[in-house]
């Protein structure tokens, strides 16, 4: 099997040692190069380790004839933009499973009209992982906040809404919320 670990493994910006410490049990850096170069047999279980370490799917990793990625023409960093020494290329963005998404339809503080965010749901004893990050929560009546969350209290989160002028929220005991994880945006 053809993989992309590799690829995708350099345009997250992640080191052998981050994906090894990364992957749930723990390995090391060493296999890790093993299955990346092929010199060890990947399987569906190590794809998924792989996968979940990597921020991606597991599909993502897997290089299918018929599958189209995005070739990288240049790379920007500190120093200005220039040739990459390797061909790369990005796979176009997917969904994770279960996730949920807004559309921007005005801008408000960062966010642009046409703009994107995909979420990632969490239920309450995971709350503690969105905290300084934008995060959709349900309210009652089918109604939604939105805003940075800057503190819990108990049952209560404290929201820091995104635009200018507007008041704190505080939203009492929600079945779950979701942090943004991808912002697509068109330029």
């Amino acid at each position: 099997m053809i993989t992309a670990i590799r690829e995708v493994r350099r345009a997250k910006g992640m080191t052998l040692d981050d994906v090894a410490r990364a992957c749930v049990p723990t390995t090391t850096a060493q296999t890790i190069g093993r299955l990346e170069t092929g010199t060890r047999t990947v399987s569906v279980g190590w794809l998924n380790r792989i996968a979940t370490a990597l921020g991606v799917t597991a599909t993502d990793l897997v290089q299918l004839p018929t599958r189209t990625g995005i070739p990288v023409s240049a790379i920007l960093d500190g120093s200005g933009i220039h040739a990459p020494k390797r061909a790369l290329t990005l796979a176009p963005p997917a969904p994770p499973p279960g996730a949920i998404a807004i559309t921007v339809t005005a801008g408000i503080g960062e966010y642009r009209s046409g703009d994107e965010l995909w979420f990632e749901t969490l239920a309450p004893e995971h709350f503690g992982r969105a905290l300084n990050r934008d995060v959709l929560v349900p309210r009652a009546a089918g109604r939604f906040s939105f805003g940075r969350l800057i503190g819990r209290d108990g049952e209560k989160l404290h929201l820091l809404p995104p635009g200018p002028g507007m008041r704190q929220q505080i939203v009492t005991n929600p079945p779950w919320i979701a942090p943004a994880i991808k912002l697509i945006r068109a330029l």
